[in-house]
């Protein structure tokens, strides 16, 4: 108890010649909040980067992002907005636990910033994965908007990939989830060549049945290696120029032959394989 009073009035009275007092501790001063800045559209680029895409189809695949994101015809697209500027994310995914994200959150909205994306692009590494989980990269798409800090008249998800969903939850009960806050996901299926035991027919209509989703969302088909390039930049334009018609869901020369793809065909022909 002494030692107690003792030291109390050894700091009472070093405060009292130092002019000072013992200071109370203050509360967290709290920081500013950014405000989000206001865009056309905010697109989440979601590449497939699994094994069943040879080291020429994921060249030719980044290629074609590298190429639209340079075009005068995406450059126009942009100024033409409303706003006059978009905000855009890159990521490439396999299965549900393997998605690597390139790029980050960029403002475009000069072909000058275009043009650093696109390099940006070109210099990053490419990855590769087991599976197939389009589920899987819908949700973590969805994860980025929700991050953003952008105020976007449209938001978009944009699916590029060579394979039905194998991977993680249903892609159906994602596309929903997607739908329902309001969020458009348009379709890239690259039907190049169907040697693999995972490959299924007519993946441009299983992407329209299942991936797909929104007013005015749509599938561009690639079927040959020349195409990437037209293909990638159509599509980008189209999302970032054009508002959706009410109504439309358009796939490209699809060439559906027989019955529909499941939604679970990706699922079943993995279950059939491993034998489980």
């Amino acid at each position: 108890m002494r030692r107690w009073l003792f030291g109390l009035l050894s700091l009472t009275a070093a405060s009292l010649l130092t002019g000072t007092a013992p200071r109370a501790q203050q509360a967290p001063v709290p920081q500013a909040t950014v405000p989000a800045e206001e865009v056309d559209v905010a697109l989440v680029l979601a590449l497939d980067v699994s094994y069943s895409m040879d080291i020429d189809e994921l060249a030719l695949q980044r290629n074609g992002y590298i190429e639209a994101f340079r075009s005068k015809e995406l450059h126009n697209a942009i100024a033409k907005g409303a706003i006059g500027k978009i905000a855009v994310t890159y990521f490439e995914w396999a299965g549900g636990d393997f998605q690597h994200i390139v790029k980050s959150w960029t403002i475009i909205d000069t072909p000058q910033s275009a043009l650093a994306f696109a390099e940006e692009l070109g210099e990053a590494p490419t990855r590769r994965g087991r599976r197939t989980s389009i589920s899987g990269a819908i949700d973590l798409g969805m994860a980025l908007l929700e991050k953003s800090n952008v105020t976007a008249m449209r938001r978009v998800i944009d699916i590029s990939g060579d394979g039905a969903n194998n991977d993680g939850r249903p892609v159906a009960a994602a596309r929903d989830a997607a739908a329902a806050k309001g969020v458009n996901i348009n379709g890239l299926p690259i039907m190049l060549k169907q040697a693999s035991y995972f490959d299924i027919d007519n993946l441009d209509v299983y992407y329209k049945d299942c991936v797909i989703t929104g007013i005015g969302a749509f599938v561009i088909p690639i079927r040959e290696r020349h195409q990437f390039v037209d293909a990638t930049r159509t599509k980008l334009v189209r999302e970032i120029a054009e508002m959706p018609r009410d109504g439309e869901a358009l796939v490209q020369k699809a060439q559906s032959t027989g019955q529909n793809p499941s939604c679970l065909a990706g699922e079943r022909q993995w279950r059939d394989r491993m034998g489980n």
